[in-house]
Order: structure tokens, then C-alpha cells, then sequence
């Protein structure tokens, strides 16, 4: 083709952005970018710069990390003017944040330590702010953010260093786009597509991307209001898609109505960051007094406080004691942290009484972290009847609904009954399609019928057991230790990871614990094993309910360890001092500030990766977030929203090894595991949607598989329909089995054997079926209409991703080599599959054609794949150059409008097709008929020799 295609879709999308009112700012190096910013602020301050004032901005611009320019972008700035008088200005209008200067420019010059030319610059008011680089369509995403990382080496920072306050970067290879923020350290798995509300994708950067996300306005607000500065670790973050539709989901309710609401980001998602954001921009509406963010454990104070002083130096303070709560509810603090406990007390106890009566008429928007754990009890009635002018917002991972509801002295209670609407939904399905949680592989281990032959068919006992005895009786236990000793570092990539166990009660722990000691000690394994528990009320763990006993008052109330047993308690005493010799430290249960200390290093040690194996009961399995941990042994009985609370303690991303997060089962949780993954992947979850068992969809397709006989008996019949209403009748047949056998194909027990429908037959008849759908798009182009032209053939149930042309080209290799007997065996069913798959139905005649004329020539089978794309690059070059010849077409137009479509992934408009004509164009009545043979022809050769090409 003429023209690189990366070029084409450049010129596009600078054209695109100019239609949408950026204007256009020919740019090609950096002097000329310097000038241009100057010109671009003075606009937008009003003022005019003298030469030397302008030194003194650039000066301002050129301080600083990354990180630090980032602050100064946001910041009032000053100079002293010639003259002696003080000058105000800004970088960038942060509160109005449309009524700001937009321009485009691309193949903008850089000279660094090598010189680079970068695609495209989105600069407001002078400064480049996003980066665009593109890749052909074809190469992967990767390309364009490994050739970001090399400017940002290379580039960015030489001279002036002003692509240094780029705060977004756009990488897209036409049909993918991704973005992300400036930040260096950050790996590929830290960009993001851009979505619509309801978590639908929007990738074609020429096709929605463009229009939704790079729309001045909304860029513009990405980068006031939806950017982060981390403090802690110095590096500007962007929320993703379904945090920014949280956060503006709330902030309209706040300013437009007093009704509650809550958030369902699943577990893992980062709803601490998206609370911080919607927290910091609620408390500086005008209407509002203060925000008040609820945790229900001192160490999500301790944590959240931390985390939330990351996000903004300085924001909050914790309230140590009910006191300073009180105080800080005073004074003019707008943002305050506390537990669901002092909040409760500094409305209840008397002393306090007096100074938060002053608030009850006050404007305050209460926001509760992971609401389904504290607001089932009397403390959520208390609040509501104490102010008079509140609202409630919570946000969770795993909602309470009818089917996960436990009933308490109020009754059964659901998160919709206590908040409100759901205002934003992102599921647990959603977060692993855009990989921002990892997938769950579950292993179940133990005595399982039909597992005879897998590595998990353990002699313990995981089902029908009601004792006790036999659970906890020592030689399970055993085993299951040996079991996590021969397995662990194949779990946790020869322990690059750390693992945790969960097990049913303290008593259990301890057992474990000890056989894990003996072992360690005569030098069966050297893993680092630690423990941490607490009092909790008796916990029947036989009937787990969901709710995780909530272990961790241990660190409000010295009861948590004075109601431990005294047996109990010793051997936590025993079990700190191990850890102790083994870590160099002096923790004991003496007191709850010491046994606090020891919560925290354990935690600091797993997420560092120097504990192997942490035994638990119920600690740790709620909001604590470990990115090192990839592995959850479990012999305890889970359910609901306990059990994906417990698991999600796997699935945070790191890295390309840590591919999922593995849960080890040793207990019969099949059923209650699907039932919680349905229940909280399923977004209208009141209407759980259980797949029925396998052999109702075997009896399904049976019956489907009758009807069509009655229509069909043989897959000859199908060439005797006589009407387009009996292929109608012949369609919606075929596609009811499609259907049902595309569901079936999901069960492991899927055998075409339980069918009364042979494979082969199913395999022919769907060519028919193909047949049918080819012969409807090559009459399109006739005056009559069609009655099936409208039917939904559902190709993408026939689509197999692992069958395209890199698969037949292993076939034809294979066919090369095989006996004569096996080669004709090996040709049948490349044909087969090439009547058979949609995609490669438009390429059979020409592998055919290659199979025929070609390989019996070639000598070295391993040179096929080069000889095959000679030949169809020939063939490409030919059926090009015929669809020119046969309707007079400009070949220069012509190229350039099949690239343009291959970009756009949208069929060209009549009037474009037309337009390709040399010469006399057709007439009003002609115009139809030849535009659409024209779109036709160039649709069919798309088809042909592009698309399934790589594979």
C-alpha cells in the first residue's frame, strides 16, 4: 500500500480532534513549542509576557520531578513583572475546567540523548498534557507503551523538559486504546480502556474513544479534578473508568437530591482511592459542612488515614480516641476519619452530647467503607435518628441481598433497605475482563468421586463429615500440611509469592501450627510459617453465614485477648516468640498496643514476602491488601460474601508471573463457591441466574435436535427448501442448537456421545446453515428484499479462536509430512474446516488453490508459512487490482479507503465508495446498485485476505 497505515490513522484522528474544537498548531520542534506556549498563556491569563518575564515563567516550568511539575501544573503561580509589580497567573484553570485553550499538533521533534518524533500532542493552553502514540493496526499495544518508556528515558526530560507534564498518555493501534498516567515505574498491566456507565469498552480510538474521552471538556476534567498525586510513593495516578462514574454518581446525588445511595466495586477494585476522590471533591461543595469517612476496625483507621494522607499530604488526622473526634466535628475540619465505635460513642455518651448537638441541623454526607460489615445493627438507626440533615453512602464489594441476608434482632436487612439505590455497579466479572482483578483458580483436594486419576484425589475427608473428630482428627491434618509442603513453591513460583491458611477455630490453628513446627524442625521443608488470632465469640463454623467473626476489636478492646482461653493465650505467647527469634523483635500479648505492633509487622512482613505461609482464623481475610500474596489454603467453611472477601485476598495484579490467584480447598465448597461467584458476578443478583445441571442441556439439545429432523431429515433437505420463509424456519432451528450447545461446551462433562446428534452431522449441517448466510450477502446487492437480510445468524457461537490461517498453515505442514493414506485424511478436514468456520469460509478457494498448485512443489515443509504469504500477497496485489480494472476505481483512493475502514472498523458511507469512481459517475437510480456492489467487492476482499490473517 501506498502509505504506512499508521500515518493514515494519525491524519484521521488529528482531523477527528479538530472537528471536536481543538485547533490545529503546526508544531515541529521545540523552539516552536516554547513560542507556542507563550502565545497560549497569555491568551489565557489575558496578559502579554515580555521576553524576560517569560524566562522567569520557563524557569518556574523547569524545576522539579515529574511528580513536582505535576503540583506546579495545578498551583497559582507568581512572578515579579519588569516592572517591579507583582504578576498572578495559571498553568491551567482547574475549577472551570472547559474554559481553558485547546490545541492538537503532531510529529513534534525532541532532541535528547537521541533524537524522537512523537505522534500526536493534545497541549492546553501551550502545554502538552496527553500524549498520543499510535502503532499499524496489527502490532500490539505493547510496542507503543514500551516506545512511551523509551521517550520518557530518552526525550522528554531534555532541554526545557516540558513534555515532562504530560499527566495522561493515549496508546492505540487504531482498533485498541488504552491510557494511563505519568508515571515511570508503572508496568503495562497499569493501563486502562476508557468505558460508557455501564462498563461497555470503548477501544477504537476513531470509533468512541476520541469522541468520549479526548473531548476537550472531558480530558480536561480528567486532568483537574480525576488525577491523584500520590504522596507516598511521589507518582500521579488516574482513576479508572468505573471510579470516575462512581464519584460523579455521587457527587450528583449530593448536589441534587438528600437520597442515599451505595457503590458495588468489587472486591479489589481500589475503592479506597475512588472514597478519597469523591470524599475530597463532596467536602468542598459549597452545601456541604463535612464528610465523614466510617471504617468499622481501628486498623482500617490506622490504614485508610494513611492512605488517605498519601493521596493528599496532610488531608486528614486520625481521632485517636472519641475526644478528639468530637473536636474535630468542632472545629472547621472538613474531612474527617473515624471508627463506626467513636462515632457511635460521640453520640450516645453524655459528655459528648452537648457539643454535637450544635451539628445535628448540619449538612454532613457520611460515606462507610465496606458498609455490609457495620451498618447491620443499631449504631446505622443512631446516626439516622441523631442528625437531621444527613445523607449515607457506603461502598462495597459484596452487597447483602435477600439471598445473603442473616437475620439479627432487626430483622433481615439488605443493603438496598439501609442505603438506598446501587448508584454504580462494577462486579467482579467486570474488574477480571479489564484485568484489574486477577481470575480465581480453584483447586479442590481431598476424596472426590470421579477424580481417581488427579494429583488433588487426597485420601482426607471433605464431605458428608459431621464430626468433629474426624475433621480436626491429626492424620488429616497431616496430610493436608504435607500436601501444602510438596505444593507450595509450584503455587507461589518457588515462593516469589506468599500464601495464607485459613482454617475453622483457634484450636485448629493451633494443631496446625505445632505439625508445621515439628516438620520445620527435623527438616522436612524451610518455609517461614507465622500465626496471629484473637478472641472471638464461639464461631459454629459448620454454619457459616457469610459474616466473618470480626476478630480484630483486639485492637480497641483488651478483652479480645483476655477472653482467649488460657491455653490459648500461652500458645500465642509461644507462637510470638517464634516469630520474635525468627525476626529479631519483642512482641507478647502483655498488652493490646504490643499485640497491635505485632498486626502490623505481620502484615508489613507478608506483603514483603518474608513470611511463606500465614495461618489464620478470621484476621487478615477482610481489607487487607497484599499484591505479594497469590495463595489461600482454606479448611474452613466459607460462604457468600465472606468466602469472595477470602478469596479476593488473592486476586490483586502485580505482575506477568502472577497469572491468577490460586485458592486450595480442602473442604467440599464446590456448591457454595458458585453460588457466591453467581451471586456477586451477576448484576441483577435478586434474580440469581444458576446454570442448570448438564444433563437438562443434553435433553434440551435432543428435543431441539427433533425439530429440526422435522424441518430438515437430512442435511441434503436442506437444498430442497423451496421459500425464504422455509430457510427462515431452517435458521432459527439450527441456530436453537447453536445455542444450546455453545452452553453446553462450557461443562467439563461435555461429550458428543450424550447426544443423539453425531459431530459430523452437526458439522454439516452448519455448512448449510453458512451456505445460507453467504447466499443472503450476495443477493444484497439485488432490488428485492430478502426477509432473511434481518436475521441475526449469531456467527460469533460458530467463531473457535484457536481455528485461523496460523492453524491451517500447522495443518499444511502436517499435510506435507504425512503418509499418503494419512495426507488424504489431513486435506478432508482442512476442507471441512474451511467450509465450516465462518472466517475462513471467504479464503477456501485460494488454500485450496495453494494446497493444489503449490505445495506439491515445495521441498522444505518448513518454509510453507513464507511461501504462503508470497502467494497471497500475490493474490492480494491480483484481486485488488481486478476490483480497480472491473469498476474503474482510483487504485490511489481506493487503498486509502480499505485502510481507513480497517481503522474505523466502519463500513464506508455510499457517497465514499462512489467517490472512488474515475471518470462519468452513475445516475440518481444507479447510485444504489453500483455503491453497494462496490462495498460489497471490498468488503468480501477485507474478508478475504485480511481479517483472520494473524491469527
Amino acid at each position: 500500500m501506498s502509505k504506512q497505515s499508521e500515518a493514515i490513522l494519525e491524519e484521521q484522528l488529528v482531523a477527528q480532534l479538530q472537528k471536536m474544537g481543538y485547533g490545529l498548531a503546526s508544531i515541529t520542534n521545540e523552539q516552536e513549542l516554547i513560542a507556542n506556549l507563550k502565545n497560549q498563556l497569555e491568551k489565557h491569563n489575558r496578559i502579554q509576557f515580555s521576553a524576560t518575564e517569560f524566562e522567569r515563567v520557563m524557569n518556574i516550568l523547569s524545576k522539579g520531578s515529574v511528580f513536582e511539575k505535576a503540583k506546579t501544573l495545578r498551583e497559582k503561580q507568581h512572578i515579579i513583572r519588569d516592572n517591579g509589580d507583582n504578576l498572578y497567573f495559571e498553568f491551567i484553570n482547574t475549577e472551570h475546567w472547559c474554559q481553558n485553550q485547546f490545541q492538537v499538533t503532531h510529529q513534534v521533534t525532541v532532541e535528547g540523548q537521541y533524537k524522537n518524533r512523537y505522534d500526536v500532542t493534545l497541549l492546553i493552553n501551550g502545554l502538552p498534557l496527553v500524549q498520543i502514540e499510535l502503532k499499524r493496526r496489527g502490532l500490539e499495544l505493547k510496542e507503543a507503551f514500551n516506545q512511551v518508556n523509551r521517550y520518557q528515558r530518552h526525550s522528554f526530560g531534555s532541554n526545557s523538559g516540558l513534555y515532562q507534564y504530560v499527566q495522561i498518555f493515549v496508546i492505540s493501534n487504531g482498533v485498541n486504546t488504552k491510557y494511563y498516567a505519568n508515571n515511570r515505574n508503572q508496568s503495562f498491566k497499569q493501563t486502562f480502556y476508557w468505558t460508557d456507565k455501564e462498563n461497555k469498552r470503548l477501544t477504537n480510538i476513531l470509533n468512541g474513544f476520541t469522541s468520549e474521552f479526548l473531548e476537550p471538556c472531558h480530558i480536561s476534567k480528567m486532568i483537574c479534578k480525576y488525577i491523584v498525586l500520590n504522596e507516598t510513593h511521589k507518582i500521579p495516578m488516574v482513576l479508572r473508568p468505573y471510579q470516575f462514574y462512581a464519584v460523579e454518581a455521587l457527587i450528583d446525588r449530593v448536589k441534587n437530591s438528600v437520597h442515599n445511595g451505595y457503590i458495588w466495586h468489587t472486591t479489589g477494585s481500589g475503592k479506597t482511592l475512588t472514597s478519597f476522590k469523591a470524599s475530597q471533591i463532596i467536602m468542598n461543595l459549597p452545601q456541604v459542612k463535612k464528610v465523614v469517612f466510617v471504617v468499622d476496625r481501628k486498623d482500617l483507621d490506622y490504614q485508610t488515614t494513611k492512605e488517605f494522607n498519601s493521596f493528599s499530604k496532610g488531608s486528614i488526622d486520625g481521632t485517636d480516641n472519641t475526644k478528639m473526634l468530637v473536636d474535630k466535628f468542632a472545629d472547621d475540619t472538613k474531612l474527617i476519619v473515624t471508627t463506626i465505635q467513636k462515632l457511635n460513642t460521640a453520640i450516645s455518651k453524655k459528655q459528648h452530647l452537648e457539643r454535637m448537638n450544635r451539628l445535628k441541623d448540619e449538612r454532613i454526607v457520611f460515606i462507610f467503607d465496606e458498609c455490609h460489615r457495620s451498618q447491620f445493627g443499631e449504631t446505622h438507626n443512631r446516626i439516622k435518628e441523631f442528625f437531621n440533615n444527613i445523607q449515607l453512602f457506603g461502598f462495597t464489594g459484596t452487597p447483602i441481598f435477600a439471598d445473603n441476608s442473616v437475620k439479627n434482632e432487626l430483622g433481615r436487612r439488605t443493603t438496598k433497605e439501609l442505603f438506598g439505590d446501587c448508584l454504580h455497579k462494577y462486579v467482579i466479572t467486570d474488574a477480571i475482563k479489564d484485568e484489574n482483578v486477577l481470575k480465581f483458580s480453584v483447586e479442590y483436594v481431598g476424596r472426590y468421586k470421579q477424580k481417581e486419576d488427579r494429583n488433588t484425589n487426597l485420601d482426607i475427608e471433605v464431605e458428608d463429615i459431621d464430626t468433629k473428630e474426624l475433621m480436626e482428627h491429626p492424620t488429616r491434618l497431616e496430610k493436608i500440611v504435607d500436601y501444602i509442603l510438596a505444593h507450595h513453591d509450584r503455587k507461589t513460583h518457588s515462593r516469589n509469592f506468599t500464601g495464607m491458611f485459613c482454617v475453622s477455630s483457634v484450636e485448629t490453628l493451633i494443631k496446625y501450627y505445632e505439625i508445621f513446627k515439628k516438620k520445620r524442625e527435623s527438616g522436612q521443608h524451610s518455609l517461614k510459617i507465622a500465626t496471629i488470632f484473637s478472641y472471638s465469640a464461639n464461631e459454629n463454623d459448620a454454619d457459616a453465614n457469610g459474616f466473618l467473626p470480626d476478630e480484630l476489636s483486639v485492637v480497641e478492646e483488651p478483652r479480645a485477648l483476655y477472653g482467649l482461653q488460657g491455653h490459648s493465650r500461652e500458645k500465642l505467647d509461644e507462637f510470638i516468640n517464634d516469630y520474635n527469634q525468627l525476626y529479631d523483635t519483642k512482641f507478647s500479648t502483655k498488652d493490646s498496643e504490643s499485640f497491635y505492633k505485632y498486626y502490623n509487622d505481620v502484615s508489613k512482613n507478608v506483603k514483603n514476602r518474608k513470611i511463606d505461609i500465614l495461618l489464620v482464623v478470621n484476621m487478615f481475610l477482610t481489607g487487607f491488601d497484599s499484591p505479594t500474596l497469590n495463595t489461600l489454603y482454606v479448611d474452613k467453611n466459607l460462604k457468600y460474601h465472606g468466602l469472595i472477601q477470602a478469596y479476593s485476598r488473592t486476586n490483586r495484579v502485580l505482575n506477568e508471573m502472577k497469572s491468577q490467584g490460586n485458592i486450595v480447598v480442602f473442604r467440599n465448597l464446590k456448591d457454595v463457591t458458585d453460588q457466591a461467584i453467581t451471586l456477586f458476578s451477576n448484576k441483577d443478583a435478586i434474580d440469581v441466574i444458576i446454570m442448570k445441571p448438564y444433563e437438562d442441556y443434553a435433553v434440551k439439545f435432543n428435543e431441539a435436535y427433533q425439530k429440526l429432523l422435522a424441518l430438515v431429515p437430512s442435511v441434503d433437505s436442506v437444498n430442497e427448501l423451496r421459500t425464504e420463509d422455509e430457510e427462515l424456519e431452517f435458521i432459527k432451528a439450527f441456530r436453537e442448537l447453536m445455542r444450546i450447545r455453545n452452553t453446553m461446551t462450557a461443562f467439563a462433562d461435555f461429550s458428543w456421545s450424550d447426544l443423539e446428534m453425531e459431530e459430523q452431522e452437526f458439522e454439516d449441517y452448519k455448512s448449510k446453515y453458512l451456505d445460507l448466510h453467504d447466499k443472503v450477502r450476495t443477493e444484497h446487492e439485488k432490488d428485492k428484499v430478502s426477509i432473511l437480510e434481518d436475521v441475526d445468524f449469531e456467527l460469533e457461537l460458530l467463531h473457535r479462536d484457536e481455528i485461523n490461517v496460523a492453524y491451517i498453515l500447522q495443518l499444511l505442514m502436517k499435510l506435507k509430512t504425512d503418509s499418503k493414506k494419512d495426507a488424504v485424511k489431513t486435506e478432508a478436514d482442512i476442507l471441512n474446516l474451511l467450509s465450516g468456520e465462518a472466517d475462513l469460509r471467504s479464503k477456501r478457494e485460494l488454500i485450496e488453490r495453494f494446497i493444489k498448485e503449490n505445495l506439491p512443489i515445495i521441498e522444505d515443509s518448513e518454509t510453507i508459512p513464507q511461501e504462503f504469504d508470497k502467494f497471497w500477497n500475490e493474490e492480494q496485489v491480483k484481486a485488488f487490482n481486478k476490483i480497480v480494472s472491473e469498476e474503474n476505481l482510483s487504485p490511489e483512493k481506493t487503498e486509502r479507503l480499505i485502510e481507513n475502514y480497517l481503522f474505523s472498523e466502519q463500513e464506508p458511507l455510499r457517497d465514499e465508495v462512489l467517490d472512488l469512481i474515475q471518470g462519468s459517475k452513475p445516475t440518481i437510480l444507479e447510485r444504489k446498485k453500483t455503491g453497494d456492489r462496490i462495498l460489497d467487492k471490498i468488503v468480501t476482499f477485507v474478508k478475504t485476505f485480511v481479517s483472520g490473517i494473524t491469527g
